[in-house]
């Protein structure tokens, strides 16, 4: 009877351990964000999830085929527009996007249209869990970002993006929160790619303050 009696507070005790262990990880991996030149690196956005919705006109295969790997990599070809390292604080953001463009190969064009407007908010953080473990990172190591782009809705102007950081090794979400981004301009690409321009905005502006007053340290 001792004897279990001592295993059992042992293997409390070790659990214990463990989850302060995995909890303190977390919270130092998501401080070096936040640490000047701590390195983080750009995985793009994810439109495995996406839902376009009321935007009839919208030709589904060609999104799937084009515009999506397009404003992929319009984002990452003008630095300059969508600042990533002026906005986290940093010399420079390696970026690849070969993970986020294998993923959306597989989109079922099918699926990506919508007339239901409850589509717009829809995903939960779990949902971003599943997601992030289905990116091939490679043997990269560090913090991890990437866009998980919800829906775009075309009556309201605006996209719901999760903005998420990860832990690259074991694929863990560290931080992830959902914005609102406003569409802006001419052509599919460009209107679209605007909300990510807004997102980083937001966070260039006010949300970076936040997440490094609460997560910082």
């Amino acid at each position: 009877m001792k004897l279990r009696t001592t295993l059992r507070r042992f293997t409390a005790l070790f659990a214990g351990l463990a989850m302060f262990s995995l909890t303190s990880s977390q919270a130092q991996t998501m401080k070096e964000v936040f640490s000047g030149e701590a390195p983080l690196f750009y995985y793009g956005i994810d439109f495995t999830k996406a839902k376009l919705i009321d935007d009839a006109a919208a030709n589904a295969l060609d999104i799937k085929e084009r515009q999506f790997a397009g404003i992929n990599d319009v984002v990452v070809n003008e630095p300059k527009k969508y600042d990533f390292a002026k906005v986290f604080h940093k010399s420079s953001v390696n970026h690849d996007l070969a993970a986020v463009h294998k993923k959306n190969s597989t989109i079922n064009a099918d699926d990506i249209k919508s007339t239901t407007p409850g589509d717009f908010s829809r995903l939960k953080a779990a949902d971003i869990d599943g997601i992030v473990k289905g990116l091939d990172v490679g043997d990269k190591k560090g913090t991890g970002l990437v866009f998980v782009m919800e829906a775009m809705s075309k009556s309201q102007k605006e996209a719901a993006i999760w903005v998420t950081f990860f832990d690259i090794k074991t694929k863990k979400v560290l931080l992830t929160e959902r914005l609102l981004g406003t569409a802006a301009g001419f052509g599919f690409r460009n209107y679209w790619a605007a909300t990510i321009k807004d997102v980083l905005t937001q966070i260039d502006k006010k949300k970076y303050d936040e997440w490094r007053s609460k997560y910082g340290g």
